[in-house]
């Protein structure tokens, strides 16, 4: 079981809802995530959790008009997906490419505003290196 969590100090367990302890954590540097294996101080069960940051709620975006938006981080998932429309497998890419595209701006931002060139730039690179028709299609819609 997956869960996504915000706080260490209040996981409550997932069976019972009694109080967990961490026994082992361990970055995950490809996903930018937290994995860690949990004890449940009262029934005794273990189970894993991965905790992912919120960009949303961290990042600005500063669109083409010089206006500064939230970053959503469903509309680059939604744009990828576009490209990749034409691949079986579009969902699934869509959804690691994000991922790729997230780690990628996070080693290349000294500040929280994420500049629409330097987004599409990113993306465009991401897609070419996995799919060059996916790129194209990209830059056709995203144009600096």
């Amino acid at each position: 079981m997956v869960l996504h969590i915000r706080d260490n100090r209040a996981m409550k367990c997932i069976y019972c809802g009694g109080d967990t302890e961490v026994t082992n954590s361990r970055p995950q540097k490809r996903t930018n995530a937290i994995w860690r294996r949990r004890l449940c101080k009262n029934c005794g069960n273990i189970f894993t959790t991965h905790e992912l940051a919120d960009f949303s709620g961290s990042w600005a975006f500063l669109d083409k008009n010089g206006h500064i938006q939230p970053f959503v981080q469903e509309k680059l998932f939604i744009s990828l997906y576009d490209a990749l429309r034409h691949r079986d497998t579009a969902l699934n890419d869509a959804s690691a490419l994000t991922g790729t595209v997230l780690n990628k701006l996070l080693k290349g931002i000294s500040h929280a505003t994420i500049e629409r060139e330097q987004l599409i730039v990113v993306t465009a690179e991401v897609l070419n290196n996995f799919d060059s028709v996916a790129a194209v299609s990209y830059r056709a819609f995203h144009k600096l």
